[in-house]
């Protein structure tokens, strides 16, 4: 019997912990590798209850991209990984029409591994109450999306749940869709904060850290939800298992124990920057 939960958000992750030869049914994938930009995507899509239940995950589309040297100072490739990602997100939020997007941005800013999401909404292109107020005349364009941001922060601090926040302001606002981003927790160390997963099957604040909250879904909130995460944190059990082997090394209490890279800081304000400049292409 296992002696520890492997806890990740990342649903390529969930089936890697099958073998390769193993075929789930209602379950599909795809890879493409983009050698210029050295940009790696799979897409997986749970198709049925089978395929959600062999993985742990709801069924609907994650599509991950990995990309090595996206924890790197390097503008230039942060650019191409935005790009790369606009045009996924230009997909499943539908931008071929004016779209009202709400972005949320999930986490607690005073902790820096779960920062990615306010960070995100600070560096977001907003646009909602200009065309309410001017129209497209603001932007002389034919077709502008509407653009709004929320940090609804963390129960500790609100004293509420982040779906009651989330409901209310779509039902007050109408968004046609709402985009969701999160920090993630991974299985493997080399994908912190080199990965970055999209999905429509909505999310799960804190689930990858054994701390589950209320989701954010169509079924919960009335709106189609995209949700965007960087995995930032990695189980300290499963750091020790990977090195040794050995499960009766793994002591108890490292199960609520998580690590993060040391240059978090820099980290999470180069990805903020790179998302929102993903969001600010697709909706622009």
């Amino acid at each position: 019997m296992e002696q520890f939960q492997i806890r990740t958000d990342l649903a390529m992750e969930a089936r890697e912990r099958f073998e390769e030869d193993v075929e789930l049914r209602g379950v599909a994938i795809e890879e493409d590798y983009d050698e210029k930009r050295d940009i790696r995507v799979t897409t997986v899509r749970i198709e049925s209850e089978n395929g959600a239940k062999a993985m742990g995950k709801p069924i609907g589309t994650y599509i991950t991209l990995e990309a090595p040297k996206l924890s790197d100072p390097d503008e230039d490739y942060h650019r191409e990984v935005s790009e790369t990602l606009a045009e996924y997100l230009k997909e499943l939020l539908g931008t071929g029409q004016e779209r009202s997007v709400l972005v949320v941005g999930l986490g607690n800013r005073d902790v820096t591994p779960d920062a990615l999401g306010p960070e995100v909404v600070n560096n977001l292109r907003i646009t909602r109450h200009v065309v309410r107020e001017y129209g497209r005349a603001a932007f002389a364009k034919e077709k502008i999306h509407m653009v709004s941001g929320i940090v609804p922060g963390v129960m500790a601090q609100t004293g509420m749940e982040t779906l009651e926040i989330v409901r209310g302001v779509a039902e007050e606002t109408r968004p046609d869709v709402i985009v969701a981003i999160d920090a993630l927790a991974a299985r493997s160390s080399k994908r912190l904060n080199r990965t970055i997963q999209i999905s429509d099957a909505g999310i799960h604040p804190g689930s990858g850290v054994g701390n589950h909250r209320h989701s954010l879904t169509k079924e919960t909130t009335g709106v189609p939800v995209i949700a965007i995460g960087v995995p930032t944190v990695v189980d300290a059990a499963t750091i020790v298992y990977d090195a040794t082997r050995d499960r009766n090394a793994v002591l108890p209490g490292l199960n609520s124990m998580f690590v993060t890279p040391k240059d978090i800081d820099e980290t999470i304000k180069r990805l903020s920057f790179t998302i929102s400049e993903a969001l600010n292409i697709a909706l622009s």
